[in-house]
């Protein structure tokens, strides 16, 4: 039978301290990639919003040009007038009706939280790995 070899000591500890610092590294490089990756979709997700956002800025451009053409006309002017400044006519008589507008609801804005969980389980994985080495 071949006799075990003996490691030395210090190659003991320096094996532990590369090893440590390689395993947190190599961490550290997968949650900035994950984080990374995570940024990305979610710009992708708000490319999308702005592109239909565009789209209905576009729509109200385009609506806007036609009030334009639309307000070159005197007899619309004077409707528009009545209608919205409550201008009136000799002889009429303005009520005023309220519409109740829908509140819009806000979108709550995303959080970052997931690059938390991603260096809390790097966190754990190397305590873990530390603990392991130790009872050794």
């Amino acid at each position: 039978m071949a006799a075990k070899k003996k490691i030395p000591v210090a190659s003991k500890h320096r094996l532990m301290i590369f090893g440590t610092l390689s395993i947190v590294l190599m961490g550290y490089f997968w949650v900035t990639l994950i984080s990374y990756t995570i940024n990305i979709k979610a710009l992708k997700e708000k490319e999308k919003e702005l592109k239909v956002e565009l789209g209905s800025l576009k729509n109200e451009a385009s609506d806007l040009s036609n009030t334009i053409q639309k307000l070159k006309d005197p007899d619309y002017i004077a409707r528009y007038a009545r209608e919205n400044y409550y201008y009136s006519a000799n002889g009429e008589y303005i009520i005023k009706i309220e519409d109740k507008k829908l509140e819009e609801t806000e979108v709550p804005k995303t959080n970052n939280r997931y690059k938390y969980y991603i260096y809390g389980s790097v966190f754990c994985i190397v305590g873990i790995f530390l603990y392991i080495v130790k009872r050794k």
